[in-house]
């Protein structure tokens, strides 16, 4: 009886293995790429709304910065126009306090705030003219 049973075991699992379908695994890729694909373009999509949502939309602005100097080497003193004001900003990480107010002032060179780098800017090209020279004059 026992024999039977070990050959009634055996014939069921033959069945059973001939019903299970061996396939190829290029369907199971195929769609692992296509989903992430998906992903990526809900990724991009969803970062490119929030951009353009978050951006300030043109117009005039209220604030703006007329100069800004390092007093340290975390610390700012900014000067910033809000509306008719000046306000003369001290800048920390973590903290900023008000330490002047002046009125509206007229800017000297043409009423356009210097950028912050254009000093650099200059002084990089004075340098490199230099450097020029000196290289077309060695013997």
């Amino acid at each position: 009886m026992l024999a039977a049973l070990t050959g009634i075991s055996m014939l069921g699992r033959a069945q059973a293995a001939d019903a299970i379908p061996v396939g190829s695994t290029g369907g199971g890729s195929l769609q692992v790429i296509f989903g992430l694909l998906l992903v990526a373009l809900l990724l991009a999509g969803s970062l490119y709304l929030l951009k353009r949502l978050a951006a300030p939309s043109g117009g005039t602005t209220l604030l703006r910065i007329i100069s800004a100097a390092a007093v340290g080497a975390r610390e700012r003193v900014v000067v910033v126009e809000v509306g008719e004001t000046w306000l003369v900003l001290g800048v920390a990480p973590g903290q900023v306090n008000k330490l002047h107010e002046l009125p509206r002032q007229a800017l000297p060179d043409g009423g356009r705030p210097a950028a912050p780098h254009q000093a650099f800017a200059d002084r990089l090209r004075q340098i490199m003219a230099h450097q020029q020279r000196n290289v077309r004059n060695a013997p």
